[in-house]
């Protein structure tokens, strides 16, 4: 059997966080058993589903990386193929027309409350003869059972049971012929060859009313695997006040994409002690039975060290461009040719302690500045005549070394020791000289990034 998966957002605002993950989850699984991972917009409701909310959810899976096997499944472009088997039901006599009116039900429920009964309307045109049907609407319920119990088979959440007796007669289409949700979602999955359904455990009550109509039309139930929702550090429902929702605003924050399907997976799901681990490792290692039944918690500082785990192991050409990408989804100036590609020379001396994309172009300043360098006032502070004095001293014999990294090492190392102070001592105005700042990477990594005559100019801009 081939495995397939979907994700099924609806289009009314930015791709959620949590839909994310749950788009990953499904991307995961399907990728690592080589099945297919389908992408459905859920478009029904018209009044707000927009064109742009489609636009944002594309985009923020193009970004995360999560590719979608065939084209994109409009949900209401196949509102006739959900009506098709309602009406099919109705003809085999699994569901029915109900003619009761909004006013009729609500009076029923308003009586069923004064007694302290159950308001699950039960439908009084059930089983009533076509003879007896008025000239006026009508929606068309599935005759649900009324005895027994439906046990939903959950890969995370164990076998559920709901007594049949709590499920109402579903309507199937609208007085005016439109197909529900519930419907619609059957119809899609079934025809697009969905075998597993992995979505948020907000939706297990509604696979007991979907199990109706699978088992109403003799089409084999998927495996369900409902996962807790995410909440934010506080362990209530995640919302504005925790932060950032939408995956967009993550990618603007300047977190790569890579660190964030790493914390997303282990948002809710382990494989042993794994906290950092390859796209590879993932697809080869998610499984349902990693996922936890308890709502996962937000920790933006987990967030941070697994990006930076993930910028430190990254391919330095790809680091490039995905920063560029951040920088034009922020807003922010694009890098000239040569700033960006002095940028992916200096990559490897950068990583390594970069948690995110604005991080890791700051601490590319001295590769993305040209001169003459804005020296800050603690850089300046160290250029007294003393320093400037070694820095002069320096010049000449840098013009003369081999240009590596040992020999540019021995040749500062014993200047620093001819004037009987330690390194550290020399290091200060040298990166205030090729920097023009007092925190930077090693003063012998912007050496070789900048190349013997850039070097040499900041020196002489210093010293001058």
């Amino acid at each position: 059997m081939t495995v397939v998966t979907r994700f099924a957002p609806s289009p009314t605002g930015y791709l959620h966080i949590g839909g994310a993950r749950t788009a990953l989850f499904n991307w995961l699984y399907a990728r690592g058993r080589g099945g297919k991972f389908l992408l459905r917009i859920e478009d029904t409701d018209r009044a707000r589903s927009t064109p742009e909310a489609t636009a944002a959810i594309l985009q923020g899976m193009a970004w995360l990386g999560l590719d979608h096997d065939g084209d994109v499944i409009s949900q209401f472009e196949r509102a006739d193929r959900h009506a098709e088997i309602a009406n099919t039901l109705l003809a085999e006599g699994k569901a029915y027309k109900c003619f009761a009116t909004q006013d009729e039900i609500s009076a029923f429920r308003d009586a069923a409350r004064a007694e302290g009964k159950s308001t699950l309307y039960r439908s009084p045109w059930r089983d009533a003869p076509s003879d007896q049907h008025p000239d006026a609407p009508f929606v068309v319920r599935i005759k649900a059972l009324q005895d027994g119990a439906t046990v939903i088979h959950d890969e995370v959440q164990g076998d559920v049971s709901i007594r049949n007796e709590q499920l109402d007669d579903m309507i199937l289409l609208r007085s005016d012929g439109t197909p529900v949700y519930m419907l619609a979602v059957v119809v899609d999955d079934h025809d697009m060859g969905v075998t597993h359904v992995i979505r948020g455990d907000d939706h297990l009550n509604n696979a007991a009313r979907q199990m109706m109509i699978y088992n109403a039309m003799g089409w084999p139930v998927p495996t369900y695997a409902h996962i807790p929702l995410i909440h934010g550090p506080d362990g209530k429902k995640l919302s504005k006040r925790h932060g950032a929702l939408g995956v967009e605003e993550y990618q603007v924050m300047g977190y790569p994409a890579a660190g964030m399907r790493n914390y997303l997976a282990r948002l809710g799901w382990s494989h042993g002690d794994d906290e950092v681990f390859t796209d590879a490792q993932a697809r080869e290692w998610f499984d349902l039975g990693g996922i936890g039944k308890s709502p996962a918690r937000l920790d933006f500082k987990k967030l941070e060290s697994i990006c930076g785990a993930q910028i430190a192991m990254g391919d330095d050409a790809a680091l490039r461009q995905e920063a560029e990408a951040f920088l034009a989804a922020a807003s922010l100036p694009a890098l000239t040719d040569a700033q960006s590609t002095a940028f992916e020379r200096a990559m490897y001396c950068l990583k390594e302690r970069a948690k995110t994309f604005p991080q890791l172009i700051e601490k590319a300043h001295f590769a993305l500045s040209a001169r003459p360098l804005d020296i800050e006032e603690k850089a300046a502070k160290v250029l007294d005549t003393v320093s400037i004095g070694i820095l002069e001293e320096l010049t000449p014999q840098l013009q003369a070394v081999s240009w590596e990294r040992d020999q540019l090492e021995a040749v500062a190392n014993a200047l620093a020791a001819s004037h009987d102070i330690g390194f550290g001592k020399l290091a200060a105005p040298l990166r205030a000289a090729l920097a023009g700042r007092a925190a930077t990477p090693s003063v012998f990594d912007m050496m070789l990034v900048l190349g013997r005559e850039e070097t040499l100019a900041r020196l002489g801009d210093a010293t001058q």
